[in-house]
């Protein structure tokens, strides 16, 4: 549900250089309010380099990235994640030796303004008693209550996942980056993280961004999708749009089918 607000992200003629190599040039974008925002491109295209610096682990070697109108350029992961911009990654981050519970509990350790040690040995009763609520009430948003006590080590790659952004969700994150949210997910897995990406964006008014190589999924999830290629915007529209556009699909070597 695009807005006509201002953008919550804006990304302003981005460059990101590593030696004499651009992965991002000129480089702009702009993410609204309520949105799911698809990123996409062939492999290297620079996704991954655009998420790094918009999530605070690069910073521009030029060009600014503005999140609710502050220029945010730079800025420490911990700071932005302060201003509820959180990101997730392709591979799991999980405590796996530690309970869904336990995991999601210590995902809300930004909001809850607690120590981490507090939070594990229990010496904040309030704050810690406010955090298992908190995390019992995401784990029933996201259909898991039944395996609170389960080891994260021991979960199916979709609830690993699903996880994965309850734990996100715990930070109360105003904008949502998802990094290959569909990774390794066979079709039932796909649809079910989709269903979730939806409820955080439709129940908690997260807006999302995602970067995803799984095209059906993009297509079916995002309302708008920009297109990189060689670090370049390529093309931006809904995912018809984008679906029948002549430069994207030669950017994918295939047909307006293999496009989709």
């Amino acid at each position: 549900m695009p807005s006509a607000e201002q953008p919550i992200l804006q990304v302003r003629d981005l460059v990101r250089s590593f030696g004499g190599i651009l992965a991002v040039n000129d480089f702009s974008l702009d993410v609204y309010p309520g949105a799911i925002h698809g990123l996409i491109g062939p492999n290297g295209a620079g996704k991954t380099t655009t998420f790094n610096v918009i999530s605070g682990f690069y910073a521009p070697s030029r060009g600014k990235i503005v999140y609710l109108g502050e220029d945010i350029s730079g800025r420490a992961t911990s700071a932005l994640a302060e201003l509820g911009l959180i990101r997730t990654f392709q591979g799991t981050t999980l405590f796996h030796e530690l309970s869904v519970l336990d995991n999601v509990r210590l995902g809300c350790h930004r909001s809850a303004k607690a120590g981490l040690v507090k939070r594990i040995v229990g010496s904040d009763r309030h704050t810690e008693a406010a955090a298992d609520c908190k995390a019992h009430d995401i784990l029933e948003l996201f259909s898991i209550q039944a395996l609170a006590a389960e080891l994260a080590a021991n979960l199916s790659h979709g609830h690993q996942r699903a996880l994965g952004m309850a734990v996100a969700l715990a930070a109360d994150p105003k904008l949502m980056l998802l990094d290959e949210p569909f990774t390794g997910m066979n079709p039932e897995e796909t649809r079910r993280m989709i269903d979730l990406v939806r409820l955080v964006r439709d129940e908690r008014g997260v807006t999302i961004m995602l970067i995803e190589h799984d095209m059906q999924a993009v297509m079916g999830l995002c309302e708008t999708i920009t297109v990189m290629n060689f670090g370049t915007l390529l093309a931006e529209g809904t995912p018809e749009e984008v679906r029948t556009n002549p430069a994207v699909i030669e950017a994918y070597l295939g047909s307006a089918g293999d496009a989709a």
